[in-house]
């Protein structure tokens, strides 16, 4: 009987957990599109928010990097360190989106080309980009889409792990490692080539 009440326990706690990862992982790419597309207005803070773009290229340079890190915990046994390397990763991809929210909502987009910075490409400005506009938006619309997807993926194969269910953690890693590592150091790309247009 106490085993029955407190296995649909541990089955009503895993629920909350789903519940809530479902919830996390649309509210966030929903407000994240919204500030993209949504009204142009931005906000005053009182600060300036125009260097962010570099911290957010530091913030995904560095989550690359403890993702290797893990990586390489991982496959030499060492469990606590793996486990440490994640969760500043998931500490600072936080941080990340935070700032990324907050650079949005106080600044207008910046377009690839824009040499002038108006707002607005003419045809010289786009021959100047010439085709690595494409190659640009390729990575950009790759990074922003999986940006979206990871997020279960990362807190499904947390959630796993802290479960101790390490056959389905590993399992779902195999997927999750490469599209994390993937969104952050296209992140770092994403910057390097826009950067001379800020």
């Amino acid at each position: 009987m106490s085993q029955n009440i407190s296995m649909n326990a541990a089955t009503g706690k895993e629920r909350n957990y789903t519940k809530a990862i479902i919830i996390v992982s649309i509210a966030i790419p929903a407000a994240v599109a919204f500030l993209i597309l949504g009204p142009q207005a931005k906000l005053d803070l009182g600060f300036n928010t125009r260097s962010l773009p570099l911290f957010h290229a530091i913030l995904n340079s560095s989550t690359a990097i403890l993702l290797l890190a893990s990586l390489y915990f991982i496959k030499n046994r060492q469990v606590t360190a793996h486990r440490r390397a994640n969760w500043i990763a998931v500490v600072l991809s936080a941080i990340f989106l935070v700032s990324y929210v907050i650079y949005h909502a106080t600044n207008p987009s910046t377009r690839f080309g824009d040499l002038n910075h108006d707002g607005l490409l003419s045809d010289a400005e786009k021959q100047q980009a010439g085709s690595l506009r494409y190659v640009y938006y390729f990575i950009l619309s790759s990074h922003i889409i999986l940006s979206g997807i990871i997020i279960p993926f990362v807190l499904f194969t947390m959630q796993r792990a802290y479960q101790e269910k390490f056959d389905k953690h590993r399992k779902l890693a195999k997927i999750t490692w490469p599209l994390w590592f993937y969104v952050a150091v296209t992140g770092v790309v994403v910057y390097v080539m826009i950067s001379p247009y800020y």
